[in-house]
């Protein structure tokens, strides 16, 4: 993909076809960057398909474009990552990983209520968009999923096949990360508020199959472990 081609949001997006962007993705086009009829832009459906397209119509309200080929060139992972995570009560923070989990290639994220939360209430519109941004940013060719705000326990039972993992402060035996889970794999991976889970909630995920593992020998904000487990299964996967 060229360097300078903006690249847009479409799940609708077909190869040799009429797209017509959002009102946001629209406005950002023909409003922001002051892109015009007959300029080449790029155009992702977030299923791992991005296409060469060409701008037919950019008013104060419509864009629509043409798309001509298929990009080739685009990253497409070989693993699943699932990462359910207590919100911060700094929003701030929360954002910031959503960021740089997709950056670094997640496919699933679920705000976690948990006994210890200090955030019980989380509106995903704008994670939403932060995604989405670092979607496009990024050159990922799956859009992240945002999941509401989950109590712990309906989390739990949600999983089956995947690798369970569950990344808490307490002492006992713990498997490094990296050694815990197995390359080009499906995993979810559970990570505390700042309090950490509770006693009742660590006990209920191991008696479900979760492997309690270690992200290092310092103790990591609650974003950063995030952030950690999306480096490592990268990583992992390359």
């Amino acid at each position: 993909m060229k360097e300078n081609l903006h690249i847009f949001y479409a799940p609708d997006a077909a190869e040799n076809a009429t797209v017509y962007l959002s009102d946001e993705e629209a406005a950002h086009c023909c409003k922001v960057l002051r892109l015009a009829t007959g300029d080449n832009i790029a155009i992702a459906d977030g299923r791992c398909t991005v296409y060469n397209a060409v701008i037919t119509v950019c008013s104060k309200n419509t864009c629509a474009a043409q798309t001509t080929s298929i990009i080739s060139d685009i990253y497409r992972r070989n693993y699943f990552n699932h990462v359910a995570i207590a919100p911060t009560k700094n929003i701030d923070r929360f954002e910031w990983f959503v960021e740089k989990a997709v950056e670094f290639g997640v496919d699933t994220i679920t705000p976690l209520l948990c006994d210890h939360s200090e955030r019980k209430i989380l509106k995903t519109d704008r994670l939403e968009k932060i995604a989405l941004s670092a979607f496009k940013q990024s050159g990922n060719a799956v859009v992240t999923t945002i999941n509401p705000l989950t109590p712990f326990a309906d989390v739990i039972k949600s999983v089956s096949d995947e690798t369970k993992l569950i990344a808490h402060c307490e002492e006992g035996e713990k498997t490094f990360f990296s050694n815990a889970i197995l390359p080009h794999s499906r995993s979810i991976t559970l990570i505390g508020p700042e309090g950490d889970f509770s006693d009742k909630e660590i006990s209920l995920a191991l008696s479900s199959g979760f492997r309690p593992v270690s992200l290092g020998n310092t103790r990591l904000r609650t974003e950063t472990a995030g952030v950690a487990v999306c480096a490592f299964l990268a990583a992992l996967n390359n």
